[in-house]
């Protein structure tokens, strides 16, 4: 009984399967990449920046924001300093140690 059982789904599985040979995918000639040629007379594209496009993430922006705000915080703060005679400027110049 089993071996009918068996030969039915094995011919019921050659009917949905296809052959062996058909599993193998044709081959393709990959074409080479066509390049467009500019258009004579007309200005090449501009490239477009980050920075214009509304697509850029608002948390990049911030923080480029923050680090600006920083500095200048900085050159700020360094200056009043050095109004008040407290000097807390670079340390090191062009390689070169610099003691107060």
């Amino acid at each position: 009984m089993s071996h009918c059982i068996a030969r039915i789904f094995e011919s019921l599985l050659r009917l949905l399967w296809p052959a062996p040979e058909c599993h193998q995918p044709p081959e393709v000639p990959a074409a080479p990449p066509i390049a467009v040629p500019p258009v004579p007379g007309r200005p090449p594209e501009p490239v477009l920046r980050g920075e214009d496009s509304p697509l850029v993430r608002p948390y990049l922006l911030a923080h480029e924001q923050r680090e600006r705000a920083r500095r200048q915080r900085a050159r700020r703060r360094a200056l009043w300093l050095a109004v008040h005679g407290i000097d807390i400027g670079p340390r090191l110049i062009h390689g070169v140690e610099v003691v107060a």
